[in-house]
């Protein structure tokens, strides 16, 4: 029975990030890659840090000589009176030179040290203690790796911002319902709602798991499509109005220019990298993540190489 309800928690996590993961990544994108022309926007979202750049570097990332850089997306959900929980983590990796981008969501119950409390607490726990800077601290001890941005992302910003690119388009290779909403074969344009349902259905799917994972890939490349083929700068300021009141980064303005001047290309190729051999367990009546060791040091590696540190 334990085996069995481990085996469950471990999918949720996965379904959860999974799902997470494409609609902030979307949004992610946008700021870095498309949205660089609202200076006043860009200007309003940002929230400096305390320190300078990262205790893990020598130096600071020169983004006119395209050094890879790193950036910690938080998907918080703040309540009223509640300072709130980032229960979505998800740290990107992007070098200009391989054009590429690399994305790894790290379960919310994690089981790691909380860096300035410590003590080990599931890691989303990190924002609730010490805010944005001890979950940096926190994501960056965890993975070994210098972590240079952080964008606090409020989760309740996704369904707008597909809705004002006027929709993505898909291609469906399987006949399926999900409550009000039907997804015949072929060629679709869906909306905010709709693709929120698309990439959520699993249990109907032959290719469980699998076949989620293509539908949601198919989404994060007709958002990122669309957007660059965006011309208006009203399109701009109405995807910016879906997200602008819930959006904080450490990335400057001229930065996001730099960005998007220098690493668009990176844009065009995301891997996705999952933890998929943790075990959700029980400790003192509170559930944990618990990661297996051995694939932690691997995606701590591959992260590495990819911002060129090994």
């Amino acid at each position: 029975m334990l085996d069995d309800r481990k085996k469950t928690y471990r999918k949720l996590l996965l379904w959860t990030g999974s799902l997470v993961c494409l609609l902030l990544v979307s949004v992610i994108f946008y700021v870095l890659f498309f949205l660089s022309e609202l200076t006043e926007t860009a200007k309003e979202i940002h929230e400096p840090m305390v320190r300078v750049f990262s205790e893990k570097r020598d130096d600071p990332i020169t983004f006119k000589e395209k050094d890879p850089f790193s950036v910690l997306i938080l998907g918080v959900d703040e309540r009223e009176g509640d300072k709130g929980r980032s229960d979505t983590m998800i740290v990107l990796t992007v070098n200009s030179e391989l054009e590429s981008t690399k994305m790894v969501s790290i379960p919310r119950d994690t089981y790691s040290k909380i860096v300035g409390m410590e003590f080990d607490d599931k890691l989303n726990h990190a924002y609730a203690y010490g805010g944005i800077e001890m979950s940096l601290a926190s994501v960056e001890h965890f993975l070994d790796i210098p972590i240079d941005y952080i964008i606090q992302v409020n989760m309740e910003s996704f369904q707008g911002i597909i809705d004002a690119i006027g929709g993505v388009s898909i291609t469906n290779t399987l006949d399926f319902t999900v409550d009000e909403h039907s997804f015949p074969k072929g060629e679709l344009t869906l909306n905010g709602k709709e693709a929120l349902a698309f990439v959520r259905m699993r249990m109907d799917d032959p290719r469980g798991d699998f076949g989620r994972q293509d539908r949601q890939k198919q989404v994060i490349q007709g958002i990122l499509q669309k957007g660059a083929k965006l011309s208006s700068l009203m399109k701009y300021k109405s995807i910016f109005e879906a997200i602008g009141n819930n959006v904080r980064t450490n990335m400057t303005f001229n930065e996001m220019v730099e960005v998007q001047k220098n690493y668009r290309n990176a844009a065009k190729s995301v891997e996705q990298i999952s933890f998929e051999k943790g075990e959700g367990t029980r400790m003192d009546g509170v559930w944990y993540y618990m990661m297996d060791s051995e694939e932690l040091e691997e995606v701590k590696a591959e992260l590495k190489a990819h911002l060129g540190m090994e």
